[in-house]
Formats: structure tokens, C-alpha cells, sequence
């Protein structure tokens, strides 16, 4: 077991269990949990009797709801260091899972958003749930979609990661699994005897992959139509513009209440983080995932620095007023000066995976 009651670990019958354990928090990830995690699953890749981990939220309501940006928030008023600790440290542990030799399955039932994302997306096998809701909602929190975001969201059909990234739109399961964030569907009360299923593998008959796949493949069902598909036209028309104002002016000539929906949500978040997140996506879609994360560091950096983070957080989580006053306000005024100075090389303080 762990050192601190906010994630256990278990290794039973060649698999390690690991369940992040802040209901209350909606197991928001906090930085001793992430340097827990991070050691741990250096460990499971090595042990040669771990053939698979399978990670879960403690709860019904979350899987992970993200990470901690209410502590991280406070820290960059006081000038602490969790602002650049923080950071690093959980995009260390997202490359450690998106090399991970061995299957890594997250059952993402319930609140699964931002850092709970980071955790699950970048394994082998994400299985969706009754009450799975995904979500990049950072540019609502004067952010930008981390956690590997730069590397997977560009990556996803069409112009769907550009559609989540700029909306923080919310995925159920069969959302999820058309846009290729989840991979499989198991009903809600069939999550516990899955993960036990795992235990009872004979792991000496077949490759550890092929075996996870048949055990999920028993307890899988179909979790029915997506109601996002019914908008890709939509979106791919509309986000294939070069510019955030463009995609915007398309949705409003669009002439289609969901359209001017997705336009509503678009303008009442930061414009910076609009369009650094347009910017960072563009250029994420050439990078490995390496150079992806060295990016995103940097964009963190720069955020932590800036001023609408502050701002995002106090309107929505302290004070809770919903009314955040951005700046720049507009788009207008977001120049390309302004986004290109996120993406500035930090020289010596740039993350490494050495």
C-alpha cells in the first residue's frame, strides 16, 4: 500500500491495482499523489510478475476531476514553487504511462477531466462507463488542454481535438469512444467484476494485451449512438478555419441552433487561451510526444506568469461568481506577439525526462 491514503496501490494475480482515493476531492490529483504514482508504475514496468495495472477513482461520482489547480492557484500568489513543480512533475508521469511497456487500463467511470484525462488517455485500454463525462475544460479556466493535450487531441478524427480543446465540451461514453478518447464501453455495475476479472487471467497463455482484451471483451456492451457524431460535418466545416475568429464566424453563419451554441460557449471563455490553444494544436500535430510535453511545459510556464489563470480560477472555484473578467478581453486584442511569447524556450528551467 502507499504512503498516504490519497492513492493505494494493490498487486494481486499479476496485476497492479492503483485507485486514486479523494472522493470528496473527486480524486483530483495533487502533486505527493503524482510523485507517488510516478514511482510506483517505474516499479510495475520493471517487476517482471506485474503484467498489467489497472488505475480507478475512488467513488461513484469522479474517476479524476483533474488536477489540483485550486492548491496550484494559490501558490502562484504566494510565489511558491508548486507553480513550476506541479507542472513538471505530472507531465513526467503522463509520458511514464504513454511508454508504459505494459497494458494500462483506466476505468474512467464518472468525472474524468483535464489531469484525469492526462492519467487514462495515454494508456493501452480506456474503458467508459454509465457515468463517464470527459472533458478538457482549461481554456473556461483561462488555461490551455494539457496533459498531453498538444500530443493527443490533434490526433483524434478530423477536427474533433480542436473542437474539445477550444469548447471544453462534455463526452459521455459513446462520445468518448467515437472520438477515440475511451476505447470500450462496460455497463457501471459490471466495472467491479471486470477489474476482478483481470486477477483470474492465466497470464502464461497468451500475450498480456490479448488477454486484457478477451477479459474486456466478456463484460463490454454497445453504449449506443453518439450524439456528437450527429455534428461532425459541423465541426470538421467549421474548425478546419485558420483562425479562432474564423472557426467563430463560421459557427454564426452556420445557422444552426447547436452551432450558435458551441459559438456562445467559445466566446465566454479566455481569448488568450483561445488562441494560444489554436496555436498550440497547430504545432502539435507535428510534434512527437516528447517535444509535445517540452512545449507544454513551456505554455505552462507562461500561463502561471500571465494573469487570466488567476482570474479563471477565482471566478469559478473561489469566489464562484462565473463572471471572469478576462485580458485582453477580446479576441481583437490577442496578437500574434502575445500568443508566440507562450511558446518561448525556457533555457535551463525547459522540462527533460533525463
Amino acid at each position: 500500500m502507499s504512503e498516504t491514503e490519497d492513492v493505494l496501490f494493490e498487486a494481486r494475480h499479476g496485476v497492479g491495482f492503483i485507485t486514486l482515493n479523494r472522493p470528496k476531492a473527486l480524486n483530483a490529483l495533487t502533486l505527493p499523489m503524482i510523485r507517488e504514482l510516478g514511482p510506483q508504475l517505474a516499479a510495475w514496468q520493471e517487476d517482471e510478475r506485474i503484467k498489467a495495472v489497472v488505475i480507478r477513482g475512488a467513488g461513484e461520482r469522479a474517476f479524476c476531476a483533474g488536477g489540483d489547480v485550486r492548491a496550484v492557484w494559490q501558490a502562484g500568489r504566494d510565489g511558491d514553487r508548486l507553480t513550476e513543480d506541479f507542472f513538471r512533475e505530472e507531465y513526467r508521469l503522463n509520458r511514464l504511462i504513454h511508454v508504459f511497456a505494459k497494458p494500462y487500463v483506466a476505468l474512467i467511470e464518472g468525472i474524468t477531466m483535464g489531469g484525469g484525462v492526462g492519467v487514462s488517455v495515454h494508456g493501452s485500454h480506456r474503458v467508459a462507463g454509465d457515468r463517464t463525462m470527459v472533458a478538457m475544460p482549461e481554456v473556461g479556466i483561462g488555461l490551455f488542454p494539457d496533459v498531453g493535450g498538444t500530443y493527443f487531441l490533434p490526433r483524434l478524427p478530423g477536427r474533433l481535438g480542436l473542437f474539445l480543446a477550444l469548447t471544453g465540451w462534455r463526452l459521455n461514453a459513446a462520445d468518448a469512444i467515437h472520438c477515440g478518447i475511451a476505447t470500450d464501453y462496460v455497463p457501471s455495475d459490471r466495472m467491479d467484476a471486470l477489474a476482478e476479472a483481470f486477477t483470474a487471467l492465466d497470464w502464461a497463455s497468451d500475450g498480456a494485451e490479448a488477454l486484457v482484451d478477451g477479459a474486456i471483451e466478456r463484460f463490454k456492451a454497445e453504449p449506443g449512438a453518439s450524439e456528437l457524431a450527429t455534428h461532425d460535418a459541423l465541426i470538421e466545416h467549421c474548425f478546419s478555419a485558420r483562425s479562432v475568429e474564423s472557426i467563430l464566424a463560421a459557427l454564426d453563419a452556420a445557422g444552426d441552433d447547436w452551432a450558435a451554441r458551441i459559438a456562445g460557449m467559445m466566446r465566454k471563455h479566455s481569448p488568450t487561451s483561445l488562441k494560444v490553444t489554436f496555436e498550440q494544436l497547430e504545432r502539435g500535430a507535428a510534434l512527437d510526444f516528447d517535444a509535445a510535453m517540452v512545449q507544454e511545459y513551456r505554455l505552462s510556464q507562461a500561463f502561471m506568469a500571465g494573469r487570466d489563470f488567476y482570474e479563471g480560477i477565482r471566478a469559478l472555484l473561489v469566489d464562484k461568481d462565473n463572471r471572469p473578467q478576462w485580458q485582453p478581453a477580446e479576441l481583437a486584442a490577442v496578437t500574434p506577439a502575445l500568443v508566440e511569447r507562450h511558446f518561448k524556450p525556457l533555457g535551463a528551467r525547459d522540462l527533460t525526462f533525463a
